[in-house]
């Protein structure tokens, strides 16, 4: 099946949209197929503010409407206790919910970003789509990041070569409780490098102490910044590591 095909066959969607480069170029396909599509950004302590702006610029480019709905996760126990399985609650709590606003909108066929590249064997988050009967487009399509990330570029959409990017829970050890001023910390912190430049990495939170990843490559240029970014991130943790596991 090619995405052309599939929008054929369903018209009208409601699409899950997180600001990432998946489903940013789902909803410019989508537009671009003639399709009715409906973005629809839920925004919990798990998203970074960046993720919504990034949401609301790529949905002001292509002339699309944006419905942000904003959810408080932390109050479901199962989410907060952070078990393995974490993400299947959490989608099935926030794909419930945007199953109920969607239906109140008049749509009824739900859409992912979920592509070909993706193990959902390893993801309890596609159990639960699976489960609410989410359609993945790019997935069904047999289409890849690499290919995603391409037809982004050649499509001119500026999330063609932006970082994957994790939801803040991911940074808290399974089995630790999610707190939001934990989150808070941790969106911080991820500022703090981004804005020195750093694109692809991490700050996991390790016993209290923020561990930071990124690739071997930029090892060096962290090193030579060690200080600078020790100085800005003392203040929000009190412990910083750097984590030398090569990735």
């Amino acid at each position: 099946m090619e995405l052309k095909e599939f929008f054929e066959q369903y018209p009208k969607v409601a699409l899950g949209f997180s600001g990432g480069v998946d489903s940013a170029y789902l909803l410019y396909v989508a537009k671009r197929y003639g399709a009715q599509v409906q973005a629809y950004f839920i925004k919990t302590p798990f998203q970074p503010q960046f993720e919504l702006m990034d949401a609301y610029r790529l949905a002001n480019e292509l002339e699309v409407d944006l419905k942000v709905i904003h959810y408080d996760i932390l109050q479901h126990e199962e989410v907060v206790k952070n078990p393995n399985n974490r993400c299947y609650y959490c989608k099935t709590h926030l794909f419930g919910l945007l199953k109920e606003n969607a239906k109140k909108d008049g749509y009824t066929v739900l859409i992912d970003g979920t592509n070909a590249s993706d193990d959902v064997n390893d993801r309890p988050g596609f159990k639960a789509l699976q489960e609410m009967q989410v359609l993945s487009p790019l997935r069904m399509c047999n289409i890849t990041k690499k290919e995603v990330r391409q037809l982004s570029k050649e499509a001119g959409l500026f999330t063609w070569n932006k970082p994957s990017y994790a939801c803040l829970a991911t940074r808290i050890q399974a089995n630790q409780r999610i707190e939001k001023d934990t989150l808070e910390k941790v969106e911080l912190a991820e500022g703090v490098l981004s804005n020195l430049g750093y694109k692809d990495f991490r700050v996991r939170v390790y016993y209290g102490a923020a561990r930071i990843q990124m690739p071997e490559d930029e090892w060096y240029n962290f090193a030579q910044d060690r200080e600078r970014v020790y100085s800005l991130l003392k203040p929000i943790f009190d412990i910083v590591l750097f984590d030398l596991e090569v990735r």
